[in-house]
């Protein structure tokens, strides 16, 4: 075998809670998202050196290649391929370590899990610190609600599935700048708490919930986390919400999805189907 390639899908985080733990394999998040029908296409080769290239650029990609030293003894070129933007908030991160540690196990005849592939993605995002909960939502696809910490694979779901969601980013915001400082952490993990209690009461009385409900409560999250402070973002979720729709932050960029389309926005789909071989 030459080649092997694998997809894993972007993931929009609503809300977080920050777990901590000194092992970066058990630590990880509590909260909410869902996986859209876009995200990476990975193909792994064999190289001379290992080389991560994104879009046709030469890049450092920590995570990616903390993966790649886990899986594997040998160099490997990973190509990664997306229509979405690294550091967004889209979980490509998680995205492309989950998909290649798919591609790595078909290529070198590995013999893993899924399951264990996506535990050595998790633990490569915790190490590198550019996420917490996506790889386990790219892990299972659809829309996730984690009562229990990401690192534990546990997840109830929530019947929502090829709706359209519009996105726009602006810029992006360092993962590790927020989940490295106390005090942020501090705020975020009180707005979450509320959050999710919110979401524990919507699921216990109402199995039908709709895209709308989640996205008020990520909003709430986004304000009381005092993570929604881009003045770009506010504007844009303000003139959705004139128009009788319903926006929030997606977590973590300066970046804004909404239930409505609105200017300068793409259409995704919220899609159920996880991470799997090409």
């Amino acid at each position: 075998m030459i080649s092997a390639k694998a997809f894993a899908p972007a993931n929009i985080s609503c809300v977080f809670k920050i777990h901590e733990h000194k092992n970066p394999r058990w630590m990880g998040s509590y909260g909410f998202g869902f996986t859209l029908n876009k995200g990476v296409i990975v193909e792994v080769s064999k190289a001379k050196r290992t080389e991560v290239v994104f879009n046709n650029h030469s890049i450092s990609f920590p995570t990616v290649k903390s993966v790649v030293e886990e899986l594997a003894k040998e160099k490997l070129r990973v190509y990664i391929k997306s229509e979405l933007p690294l550091g967004c908030g889209f979980g490509l991160s998680g995205a492309s370590a989950l998909a290649t540690a798919y591609a790595i196990n078909k290529l070198l005849k590995l013999g893993k899990t899924n399951k264990e592939l996506a535990v050595t993605a998790h633990t490569a995002e915790v190490e590198n610190r550019t996420g917490l909960g996506d790889v386990v939502n790219q892990y299972y696809g659809g829309f996730c609600v984690k009562f229990k910490p990401s690192s534990y694979f546990i997840v109830e779901k929530i019947t929502l599935n090829n709706i359209n969601v519009y996105c726009k980013y602006f810029s992006k915001i360092s993962t590790k700048s927020i989940i490295t400082n106390a005090k942020i952490k501090n705020k975020i993990n009180d707005a979450a708490s509320i959050a999710l209690d919110k979401i524990k009461q919507l699921l216990k009385f109402n199995k039908n919930i709709q895209l709308k409900q989640i996205i008020k409560i990520s909003k709430e999250f986004a304000v009381n986390s005092k993570l929604l402070m881009d003045k770009k973002t506010i504007q844009i979720i303000r003139e959705i919400e004139k128009n009788n729709g319903n926006a929030s932050m997606i977590m973590l960029g300066n970046a804004v999805f909404s239930d409505k389309k609105f200017r300068g926005s793409i259409k995704l789909k919220i899609s159920d189907r996880g991470a799997h071989l090409l």
